[in-house]
């Protein structure tokens, strides 16, 4: 009998946190005007708070700024962000991010990302997809917060470099393996 309840209470858990993260980013939906004021904080604490920021921004073909993206999950679990890509430091395109796992994992988290794409053909690529997907479309080098490494040290390593910073809440680890970055449209 106690398996049984165990069971339903489990499940419970699962469904509500899955249809947490199928609501939420409708409920979430951001203006332009509200992810603009993001993608300027976030860039403002990216210069400040990586070492060679301001560098890595000059240099870059194109930037895909994502702040709050929010990540949480109890066995499964998601994340979400809404943000855009910057072309010569003005927005072209919006998008979000949305990923989802399954494991053991138990947390909430939030955290601002920054990839950089580097090369005109990593940049073109990212911007005729429809659906980009980390991982499968392109892999993203993460560098560490704190490390330094040239521009040219990191064009040379990988075309597209992802930065993460400004986290806040306890989750380990963060990862863009299935993350899937989508055109949006916001008002």
């Amino acid at each position: 009998m106690k398996i049984h309840a165990r069971r339903r209470t489990l499940i419970a858990m699962l469904s509500i946190t899955v249809a947490f993260f199928i609501a939420d980013p409708v409920a979430n939906a951001l203006t332009k005007a509200e992810i603009d004021v993001g993608v300027s904080a976030a860039l403002s604490r990216f210069r400040k708070d990586i070492q060679g920021g301001s560098e890595y921004l000059k240099a870059a073909k194109g930037v895909l700024v994502m702040p709050h993206i929010t990540k949480a999950g109890f066995i499964v679990g998601g994340q979400y962000g809404q943000g855009s890509l910057e072309v010569g430091g003005k927005t072209v395109r919006y998008y979000n991010l949305v990923a989802g796992s399954l494991g053991w994992q138990i947390g909430a988290e939030e955290y601002d990302m920054v990839i950089i794409f580097m090369t005109d053909d990593a940049l073109n690529k990212f911007r005729k997809s429809d659906g980009w997907e980390a991982g499968a479309d392109a892999e993203v080098a993460f560098v560490q917060v704190g490390a330094t490494a040239s521009v040219a040290t990191l064009v040379s390593q990988n075309p597209i470099a992802g930065f993460v910073f400004d986290q806040k809440g306890l989750m380990a680890g963060v990862s863009l393996k299935g993350a899937k970055f989508t055109p949006i449209r916001p008002e």
